[in-house]
């Protein structure tokens, strides 16, 4: 059965079966099949002119120009450091105090565990 398509790009009418760019070998599919490929190492696109290999472009690129850098890949996910004297905990997510808004671990985030000092608000011992 013939259901009329249109292709996009050259814009004339085929069947499902042809209506690929490839499979009814357009003339025009260099202006809808675009693509462009991404490094590897620093997901930055890689632009390639018509004709070029891609894997070869890519390649070239990360020899010359990519800014790939492994050091940046291991980022720190505990940086949020208690701020009680004397504890060296770092936690993943801020808990900071309601009362005097400062930064602590899991231990000392309740006033009466890092002694503050906020608000003169009287603290439960709940």
């Amino acid at each position: 059965d013939f259901l009329p398509l249109k292709c996009d790009a050259c814009e004339e009418v085929f069947c499902k079966d042809h209506i690929r760019y490839d499979d009814h070998k357009c003339g025009s599919a260099y202006k809808k099949n675009v693509q462009v490929p991404v490094c590897p190492l620093c997901n930055a696109p890689v632009p390639i002119q018509k004709g070029e290999i891609p894997d070869m472009v890519v390649g070239a690129h990360m020899d010359k120009d990519c800014k790939y850098n492994p050091a940046q890949q291991k980022q720190r996910i505990f940086t949020n450091k208690c701020l009680k004297p004397g504890c060296k905990r770092k936690e993943m997510m801020k808990l900071v105090c309601e009362q005097c808004g400062g930064n602590f671990c899991i231990k000392h985030r309740h006033p009466l565990d890092h002694d503050c000092k906020g608000s003169s608000r009287p603290t439960s011992k709940a």
